[in-house]
């Protein structure tokens, strides 16, 4: 029987990765008339880098990127070991793609999909001792203005990912997205949530990887016809104005509790491309409240808190 550690688990998932990478970018550039992503490749200060794309002013896209990264260190570091500690200080590679779409329309939700593969080597290679490799990932939906039908939508698109995995997974998965995307400091969700897995590797290799494509087709299957739909809806200042003061709260998330952000940052990670999530405008309005019986209000008091959709 061949050696775990003779298995290439890098090159599938890679080339898997890259060409999604592209799709990714085609899908969002077909939304618009005129702007393209502008691509730009690093190096990472051990070894490895990435691709990072980024669209910015369309039309309907006020900014979206897409990176891809592959990193390989000598340390794995903390942010990626909470549930591994042993780990801790080993060598690693981790490849991984992130994406989030800023639309210039506050009728369309922000949205942010993730997926990644780590791999830990022995710090002693002579012990033949075997690498220890896990996935994750997931995608969520952060709305500005309450419609359900989206909402649900894009639970049924998250149902549908995880069906064939199991008839538990997506009420498992949900949650763990639910408690992810919650800003404790405020006592509120960033969005509707979606789904989040960490840690994966249960299942055999190719079934982890089977399921990472499930996730990140019906990634695009969930969010572009909600796009679609309204990119071209009306609006004015109030509405944009509301956008913006929701975007700090995305800020706040992604600044204080994302474990992407933190990785990147501790693995030596271009700075550039991890701080890609971030909004090109936004406000933080002081003590802000809702008119009574808005739209604004509904959102916050009853689309911002864990509930069933489907």
């Amino acid at each position: 029987m061949a050696s775990v550690q003779k298995i290439d688990y890098i090159t599938p998932i890679k080339t898997y990765l890259c060409n999604l990478q592209q799709d990714f970018c085609a899908h969002f550039e077909a939304e618009e008339k005129e702007a393209r992503f502008l691509k730009d490749a690093w190096r990472h200060s051990e070894q490895g880098g990435g691709l990072t794309c980024i669209l910015k002013e369309g039309l309907h896209i006020e900014k979206a990127g897409v990176n891809f990264s592959h990193v390989v260190g000598s340390h794995l570091p903390q942010s990626a070991t909470e549930n591994r500690p042993y780990l801790a200080g080993n060598p690693f590679e981790a490849l991984g793609i992130s994406s989030v779409i800023h639309p210039r329309n506050p009728h369309v939700p922000t949205t942010h999909f993730n997926v990644r593969f780590f791999i830990s080597y022995p710090k002693d290679a002579d012990k033949g001792d075997d690498p220890v490799w896990w996935f994750g990932g997931g995608f969520d939906l952060t709305p500005y203005y309450p419609y359900e039908e989206d909402c649900r939508h894009w639970h049924q698109q998250a149902f549908e990912a995880c069906a064939p995995f199991g008839k538990e997974l997506y009420p498992r998965l949900k949650k763990a997205c639910d408690n992810y995307f919650y800003l404790k400091h405020r006592k509120e969700a960033r969005g509707i949530g979606g789904l989040f897995f960490d840690d994966l590797n249960h299942w055999p290799f190719e079934t982890c990887f089977a399921f990472l494509q499930s996730v990140s087709k019906h990634f695009v299957l969930g969010y572009l016809p909600i796009f679609q739909k309204r990119k071209s809806h009306p609006f004015g200042e109030k509405e944009k104005a509301f956008q913006h003061y929701r975007r700090g709260r995305y800020v706040e998330f992604n600044l204080l509790y994302d474990r992407g952000t933190l990785f990147g940052l501790q693995s030596g990670g271009r700075t550039e491309s991890i701080l890609m999530s971030l909004p090109p405008e936004v406000s933080f309005d002081y003590n802000w409240t809702p008119i009574p019986g808005s739209s604004e209000e509904k959102l916050v008091t009853e689309f911002l808190k864990p509930r069933e959709w489907l």
